[in-house]
């Protein structure tokens, strides 16, 4: 990626991928039940693929003003694994993914969800998430998402947050990053969040820090959706862990 690319200011398309993971076990079961990617989590792309300029058109100026359509950006979305092969997400969802690992371009923003627990990546998938990690400008990780690239090594010396739940085993499982209890931490292009709809704050936040502002598209489209502003320390949790 070159680096005179500016996220904020961006002078060519902007490359979101979503990782999907799917290497399979010689366990027949486990090649059903371990490629399941949890949909919630990867859910916040649409904020981002929103911002398209081909979707901005589809609104009337009436809903959307000209001036709000003018913010928007060259988006293009991308839904990779290594095989190229459908993909299953929860609820029964089947995806055909856009590209594999051999054909997918560098990453600007890079997305990753949860998989089932126990989920144990290919030597294939940790290394396209370190090299994604390496050419991308953002890096988001949401609920469970974290266990990839926490097992490819992109933690270390990184302050991270992770669902609340798994904090006090990863303190112990991976003691060379700092773990916060938050909905959502930056650490550099490093994004982590917590469990679920914490990707929700965390892509509020994300977008806000980059195109957001008064009068901005992503204004307009945080307000439209009624994205969620909540405490980053769970003070307005309903229950504490």
């Amino acid at each position: 990626m070159s680096t005179s690319f500016d996220l904020s200011k961006p002078n060519r398309p902007i490359h979101v991928g979503v990782i999907l993971v799917d290497s399979l076990s010689s366990n027949p079961f486990l090649q059903q039940a371990f490629r399941i990617t949890e949909l919630l989590d990867i859910a916040v792309v649409d904020l981002l693929s929103g911002l398209d300029k081909s979707i901005a058109a589809t609104f009337p100026d009436a809903l959307m003003p000209p001036h709000v359509k003018a913010h928007a950006l060259d988006v293009e979305t991308h839904w990779v694994n290594q095989s190229g092969k459908t993909a299953r997400l929860s609820g029964n969802i089947s995806l055909q993914p856009t590209n594999d690992f051999t054909n997918c371009p560098p990453l600007d923003i890079v997305i990753m969800g949860a998989n089932e627990l126990g989920y144990k990546p290919s030597e294939a998938e940790l290394e396209f998430v370190r090299r994604s990690y390496e050419t991308c400008s953002a890096f988001i990780t949401v609920c469970g998402g974290f266990e990839v690239p926490f097992a490819a090594g992109l933690f270390d010396g990184k302050t991270v947050t992770c669902p609340r739940p798994f904090l006090q085993n990863m303190r112990q499982a991976g003691p060379q990053t700092t773990w916060v209890e938050e909905r959502w931490h930056r650490d550099g292009k490093l994004w982590t969040s917590g469990a679920v709809l914490n990707g929700l704050d965390l892509i509020r936040a994300f977008a806000t820090e980059y195109w957001g502002g008064e009068g901005s598209l992503v204004e307009f489209f945080i307000g439209l959706g009624h994205f969620p502003k909540r405490d980053l320390n769970y003070a307005d949790a309903e229950f504490a862990l």
